[in-house]
């Protein structure tokens, strides 16, 4: 799964030194959380979070019989956005 979202997101990033992508897989579901950059996050953000929606239907795709989801998270979020 990490593989399959840098591959995705890597097009995005202009700072790929700021990238943390942390995953917990558990036995029904993937949870993906990604940290970017300040200057990257508007990316995912803008456009009611169009390309992060667009990570999370493909990564739906992969995860087969599991649940798969990503977060955009940070400290300026105060958390998950969506």
């Amino acid at each position: 799964m990490e593989a399959l979202v840098r591959h995705l997101i890597d097009p995005f990033i202009k700072h790929a030194d700021a990238v943390d992508l942390n995953v917990v897989e558990g036995d029904a579901a993937y949870i993906l959380e990604l940290t970017v950059h300040d200057e990257d996050r508007p990316t995912f953000t803008e456009d009611d979070g169009r390309v992060l929606r667009h990570v999370r239907t493909i990564l739906s795709a992969a995860a087969g019989s599991k649940k798969a989801t990503i977060e955009l998270v940070g400290d300026d979020a105060g958390g998950a956005e969506e």
